[in-house]
């Protein structure tokens, strides 16, 4: 990253958020600096980055705390599965990028810098693996992951459509993930909203999804005709050039995932989402974020460890894992 910086600085003085950087890595990996060289001399193939931002959401605050905890958190997890008998980082080597350098009160500004990175992830051969912040995460990271002449798609977990064409005016908004990605590009009709349901969905957002054209699986479909349906169906859609993959964590029960800034009631259940996840995930990701998670208001840390694991399952299902579990005995 690069900033400008003034011949005299006070190094007592703060210049970003306390809550925000490195306490450790996501799961031990090592840090790796932010640049497409040094991404590419690693061999990376996958570089988590942090977003502690929440200054668009307009419900409960509290996401900006979500990277550092789900890193806290991560040690409860290792690189293998044995299940399937897969070694993740023996098939994508993974690193930690550290936190976007968020320029406080200036949402355009913060953009900008997230995907200057994100971009210099993409360009050294790695997916970006973002854990949030708010769901207005997708905009600058879904941007910046979509190379040039591509069209790949973009599947979206979540309760809300995020189909606003603006909150008030604001058009960088955890409302706007799905129109500002098809302002930046997405084809809508390689968009696959999943899981959506419940009393927080406007009628223009449900009228943008028509008029775009984009595949919404309503949560009741899922409990009616099942994952492996819902999976098919995402996979029709998204093409042959991979997808873009963003979770919001509030797609799920709130039984499960209470510490959002959104609770769902009744919600999906984590074995509905890992069955689909995993079922997608060998289509190709081309990035991936967790929005959302907000570890204050979860007087668990459960939310932030399913956190964790949804981008392990997504990660390693892109990897190759295989699907059957293991005989033994």
């Amino acid at each position: 990253m690069s900033e400008e910086t003034s011949a005299s600085v006070d190094e007592t003085m703060w210049n970003g958020l306390l809550h925000g950087g490195l306490g450790g890595t996501f799961m031990g990996v090592p840090k790796i600096e932010l640049t497409r060289e040094a991404i590419a001399a690693a061999g990376a193939k996958a570089v988590v980055y942090g977003f502690p931002f929440d200054a668009t959401t307009i419900s409960r605050s509290g996401a900006n705390y979500g990277p550092r905890a789900i890193r806290e958190t991560s040690v409860q997890y290792t690189n293998f599965q044995a299940t399937f008998d897969f070694d993740l980082f023996t098939h994508l080597p993974l690193f930690d990028g550290g936190d976007c350098h968020v320029a406080l009160g200036n949402t355009p500004k913060t953009f900008e810098r997230v995907e200057a990175d994100i971009a210099e992830i993409v360009a050294g051969g790695a997916i970006p693996v973002v854990f949030g912040g708010d769901h207005s995460v997708s905009i600058p990271v879904g941007n910046a992951a979509r190379k040039p002449g591509t069209s790949p798609g973009w599947v979206q977990f979540d309760t809300h459509l995020d189909s606003a064409p603006d909150v008030g005016g604001e058009l960088l908004s955890h409302c706007c993930t799905i129109t500002r990605a098809v302002d930046n590009g997405y084809d809508p009709a390689k968009m696959v909203l999943v899981g959506i349901n419940g009393w927080m969905n406007p009628k223009t957002e449900l009228q943008y999804c028509r008029d775009h054209g984009i595949r919404v699986i309503w949560l009741e479909d899922i409990w009616t005709k099942g994952t492996a349906w819902a999976v098919e169906q995402i996979l029709e859609r998204v093409g042959e050039e991979g997808f873009y993959l963003t979770f919001d964590i509030d797609a799920l029960d709130a039984a499960f995932a209470p510490g959002t800034c959104a609770p769902t009631p009744g919600g999906m259940t984590i074995r509905e989402a890992f069955e689909i996840v995993r079922g997608i995930s060998p289509a190709g990701l081309i990035g991936l974020d967790i929005a959302e998670p907000a570890p204050s208001l979860d007087h668990s840390t459960r939310t932030q460890l399913i956190a964790g694991r949804l981008a392990l399952e997504a990660l390693a299902f892109h990897a190759g894992s295989p699907s059957e579990p293991i005989y033994i005995g």
